[in-house]
């Protein structure tokens, strides 16, 4: 009796344990098959990170100052993560070691038709420092919360910051702020002259500090979306992207000193160095 008890045991057990591998296994499959073709936004930081790489050359192999040319600041981030249909969410230094984050799937590649499932929003960790080899990327799970920690989709959060931005504060034109006073009404006029910003834009909460010799570094709020400027008076500032929006972790408290940290450069022009 025993026996039979024994050898019955064991044979619940090995269905209990087929069927569990079956149902696994049938998870796994469906999971394969259901799960979001990813390879469009895949493409996408992909190119980023060639641009990325490109505009890190540097000595002779440069193409000349890359994809925006001239000195690489933050701007230069994120003016490619946008034209590649993302939102920078933050940029951390350590020395000439640095790790960009950005949310891309928020806006499909221009010019081209791509089937909403293809293109997923995924986020993207970018490291870099000097020269073309030292760019990495890598996939992370995007933060489940807002870029301030509130609860809420920091995807519709990102999207709609995207779509509030002025269509000339998104042109990230280079230009030289050379001959323009380091205050506040000469940041005004700046974005003024330039059509940085139009008679249309709400233009609030601006704030300036000194970056450096020469060097005049603004907050502001346009829209309502958190910018940042560079007052370069030198004579290198014209390869600048003088005006970009603040990265996701940095929109809500929007501050000089903040802006004072992004407007340092990450490398001089990288055509001229090797």
């Amino acid at each position: 009796m025993r026996k039979r008890t024994a050898v019955q045991g064991l044979l619940v057990t090995a269905i209990a344990l087929v069927a569990a591998a079956a149902g696994v296994g049938g998870t796994l499959l469906y999971q394969r098959i259901t799960a979001p073709d990813t390879s469009a936004v895949d493409a996408q930081a992909a190119a980023l990170a060639q641009d990325l790489r490109q505009d890190l050359t540097a000595g002779f192999y440069s193409a000349g100052g890359g994809t925006y040319g001239g000195q690489f600041t933050e701007g230069t981030l994120v003016a490619q993560t946008e034209e590649h249909g993302g939102a920078l969410l933050s940029v951390r230094s350590a020395g000439l070691s640095h790790t960009a984050e950005v949310m891309l799937g928020l806006v499909p590649p221009t010019g081209t038709t791509v089937d909403a499932d293809a293109y997923p929003v995924r986020c993207y960790r970018l490291t870099f420092a000097r020269g073309a080899h030292s760019v990495r990327r890598t996939t992370f799970s995007c933060p489940a919360t807002q870029a301030d920690g509130r609860p809420g989709s920091l995807a519709a959060q990102m999207g709609g910051l995207l779509a509030r931005q002025p269509a000339t504060a998104s042109a990230y034109r280079k230009m030289s702020a050379a001959g323009y006073d380091h205050t506040a009404d000469g940041a005004t006029r700046f974005l003024t002259d330039k059509g940085l910003v139009s008679a249309k834009d709400t233009v609030t909460g601006l704030s300036g500090r000194e970056a450096g010799t020469g060097v005049y570094a603004v907050a502001l709020r346009v829209d309502g979306v958190c910018h940042y400027l560079r007052m370069d008076s030198g004579s290198s500032a014209a390869g600048l992207i003088p005006l970009w929006a603040a990265p996701a972790d940095e929109q809500r408290t929007c501050r000089a000193q903040q802006a004072v940290t992004a407007s340092a450069l990450y490398g001089s022009d990288p055509a001229k160095e090797g």
